[in-house]
């Protein structure tokens, strides 16, 4: 979770199936009142790397594999999540799915702590057209 006045690292997945969508985490921040949109994967603990985070964060949230993991680049996220101040240095990885079971769900739930979650298949049409929020922002860039 955050500390204020924390830094928080993360790696994050960036995976897309063959009808060119991006598999995306939906989240909601209740102070603004806004729904927003995150690639999957989450915070790297001490000892592991960024890539061995993203592995983990995969198979914990919604007991998956990931291969052919790629670098992709660098991402900071200065941002207010429910009224506080965060920030993020985001390592971002282009990535698979092992099973191809996950490519033909449109939705998956999953728990975040204590929070419920979907994780979803969204158009990149939809993501560039700016009718959805995706975060951080920058992000889009990559969406190819």
């Amino acid at each position: 979770m955050y500390k204020e006045g924390k830094i928080r690292v993360l790696a994050l997945g960036l995976i897309r199936d063959k009808n060119n969508r991006i598999f995306l985490s939906e989240g909601y921040d209740p102070v603004k009142k806004d729904k927003f949109y995150r690639a999957m994967g989450g915070g790297v603990e001490f000892g592991e790397t960024s890539k061995e985070a993203l592995q983990r964060e995969f198979q914990e949230e919604i007991q998956a594999e990931i291969t052919s993991i790629r670098y992709l680049a660098c991402l900071e996220n200065i941002f207010t999540f429910q009224g506080k101040p965060g920030h993020e240095i985001i390592q971002l990885y282009e990535c698979d799915f092992v099973h191809p079971k996950f490519y033909q769900q449109e939705t998956i739930p999953f728990n975040e702590g204590e929070r419920e979650k979907t994780a979803l298949w969204i158009d990149i049409k939809t993501l560039k057209s700016g009718n959805v929020r995706l975060v951080p922002e920058g992000f889009v860039e990559y969406l190819g």
